[in-house]
């Protein structure tokens, strides 16, 4: 898609990145202690917690991944709102309250509180440090796809500016700094999250092309002899054709211009459907729909091509409710964009073409989880295996663990997970309608998911379009900014303190805090711009994944089993994070970010936690029962 950044957006950019700062330096003239450093120095009150609880949790997988699967995947998307919500579950009975009794500034301090050992210090503080860096790829992946269309500026540009801005806050003030960061952002992610509701569900739904920002795809009639496709006509002559996944994709040149359609079929009429393209010549040039970028041929796409009110075909519905909005939506028809990537005459094309589909089955699983229709035992297990990571993971997440103890209580630790509960579920329910708002509308950017949101703001007006982008960065930031206090913690606490028993004074652990914070920046960063252009709720699918698998299944039975020994904890937190990490490794999707086939991958699943999270638990078990003797070392 193409981008044109609008000066009022710069303006509310530049506005809330001073805010940021400006809170940053305030409170890092009151941070001195390793205890006000890494924890806040346990004086938040509950309520501001709950809230930044769910502003540190609202991070750019749940406002920029969660819109934009359930825009692109239609129900297939909202799921992972349902796992990430239900995982506070077990936050609120398992580890609140324990956490908050157990630690001081790190995971690690709970888990070690009753052994004392080394290899636990050890494998908490790299279990630590891998989740956060997990955990830092979406956030950073959805800096830099808010920074093109904000400011105009390319992927890479948008992955420096949050890690050099991160990297400040937490180098200067530390945890208190971030707290109300995420208190800020959090209030004003949800408000405005309302406002876009409230402004799309006035408009209703509407089938009209609006041709200031989304042009109707033209279509040909075509005639077939046998793997020819004939009678184009208008000048049109068949430069290439290929069978491609689902599609049937045809290359046509008129006046010297290649464009590409997808052959269909109404009734028993071929028709050709003009697509999306985007192809990339050896020598290095780009041509959008058979033309340069400066031309804005790559216009935003999916939409509602064909809505049913009352039995009765409309072209708009009028204001809607949050019932009938989905009752709309059910009985139309969505029209969605599918990816179709391939190599011809030296250059690589990539092809979007047109998918009618049901709005019947975009509301229910199995357009990316196949369950029903196209399932196999595969697709089932990896369906399992990423709720059993959302609904773990978010208990055993390092960043959330540590905001436990900047409350002042076991008590108050309950009292802001209800908050959290609260706020993150009424946003998660927001989510399901900004993701159709943005299916619906003709705003989406193919080449983009994580942009349904700001692109659907967008369609109402410049200023909400500014200030939800300008809120959704803050969003990374003061994401982003907790997993580094995390991860700093990790190494200058667990790591050297601890576990090296380096010799620190308060102050020195500090400034190896922030010497940790920007190394982790800076690998952030690298690997923000590795991931461009994957799905940030994805990518943070995996993050949930190490940390239930390598962190969960200690924490319960630390609390919960008596027999639980130092080596079992040491034992399982290590085979939980490499299993983890090894199946992601061999899974498909990043074998197609290797350049390889997806359909080669040793692991036929996406998702690790139906593997991992139970290798975990019987590798503790197992261990300790084997080690009983030696439970007190």
């Amino acid at each position: 898609m193409i981008y044109t950044p609008a000066a009022l957006a710069v303006v509310l950019f530049i506005s809330i990145v001073a805010v940021v700062l400006g809170i940053s330096i305030y409170f890092a003239r009151k941070t001195s202690s390793a205890k006000g450093y890494f924890a806040a120095g346990g004086t938040v009150p509950w309520a501001v917690n709950g809230v930044a609880f769910a502003g540190d949790y609202l991070s750019a997988a749940s406002f920029l991944g969660i819109c934009g699967l359930i825009a692109t995947v239609g129900y297939d998307g909202f799921l992972y709102s349902i796992g990430y919500l239900a995982g506070w579950v077990v936050a609120l009975f398992v580890v609140a309250e324990p956490m908050k009794k157990l630690g001081r500034y790190t995971f690690a301090d709970a888990l070690d509180a009753k052994y004392h050992s080394k290899g636990i210090q050890l494998m908490a503080g790299i279990s630590t440090l891998v989740v956060s860096i997990f955990y830092l790829i979406p956030q950073m992946v959805g800096a830099g796809a808010l920074v093109t269309p904000l400011l105009g500026l390319p992927h890479w540009a948008g992955v420096v500016i949050v890690g050099a801005i991160v990297t400040f806050i937490v180098a200067t003030a530390g945890m208190k700094s971030t707290t109300y960061v995420q208190f800020i952002k959090g209030s004003l992610l949800i408000i405005f999250s309302i406002v876009l509701t409230v402004v799309l569900l006035s408009g209703g739904l509407d089938s009209t092309p609006d041709y200031e920002r989304y042009r109707e795809p033209a279509s040909l009639e075509a005639t077939l002899s046998g793997d020819e496709v004939t009678g184009a006509g208008g000048g049109y002559s068949v430069a290439a054709q290929l069978d491609e996944g689902e599609y049937r994709l045809v290359a046509l040149e008129k006046d010297g211009v290649r464009t590409w359609w997808s052959l269909d079929t109404e009734g028993s009429i071929p028709i050709l459907r003009e697509a999306l393209s985007k192809t990339e010549s050896p020598d290095g040039s780009v041509l959008y729909n058979g033309a340069p970028k400066e031309e804005q041929k790559f216009y935003p796409v999916g939409r509602m091509s064909r809505i049913y009110l009352d039995g009765e075909v409309v072209e708009n519905t009028g204001r809607l409710t949050i019932i009938s909005y989905l009752r709309a939506i059910q009985d139309g028809q969505v029209l969605r964009y599918a990816k179709e990537s391939f190599d011809i005459d030296g250059a690589s094309v990539t092809v979007w073409a047109q998918n009618p589909t049901a709005g019947e089955k975009f509301l229910r699983p199995g357009l990316k989880y196949k369950l029903g229709e196209g399932a196999n035992i595969f697709t089932k297990f990896d369906f399992v295996s990423l709720m059993m990571a959302l609904f773990f993971g978010t208990a055993a997440l390092p960043h959330v663990l540590i905001r436990y103890y900047t409350v002042p209580s076991p008590r108050d630790a309950r009292r802001s997970t209800v908050i959290a509960i609260a706020a993150i579920g009424f946003f998660y329910i927001l989510t399901l309608y900004m993701g159709l708002g943005a299916a619906t509308s003709g705003v989406l950017d193919v080449e983009s998911s994580n942009m349904a949101a700001p692109l659907l703001a967008k369609s109402f007006g410049t200023f909400l379009f500014a200030i939800i982008s300008a809120i959704a960065f803050a969003t990374v930031l003061g994401t982003v900014s907790g997993l580094i206090v995390a991860s700093s913690g990790a190494v200058a606490h667990d790591l050297m303190d601890r576990f090296a028993e380096v010799e620190f004074t308060d102050q020195g652990k500090v400034r190896a805090g922030k010497i940790a914070a920007v190394c982790v920046g800076g690998i952030a960063i690298m690997l923000g711009i590795l991931f461009k252009g994957m799905n940030v709720s994805f990518l943070v699918g995996w993050a949930f994944a190490v940390a239930a698998s390598a962190n969960l299944p200690s924490i319960m039975m630390m609390l919960f089993w008596k027999k639980t020994t130092s080596k079992g904890i040491t034992a399982s937190v290590l085979v939980g994070m490499v299993s983890a990490m090894t199946l992601i490794l061999l899974s498909p999707s990043m074998f197609e970010r290797y350049g390889l086939d997806p359909l080669r991958a040793p692991i036929p699943f996406d998702n690790p936690g139906i593997i991992s999270i139970p290798l975990s638990f019987i590798t503790i078990v197992v261990v300790s029962l084997l080690t009983q003797k030696k439970s007190k070392s």
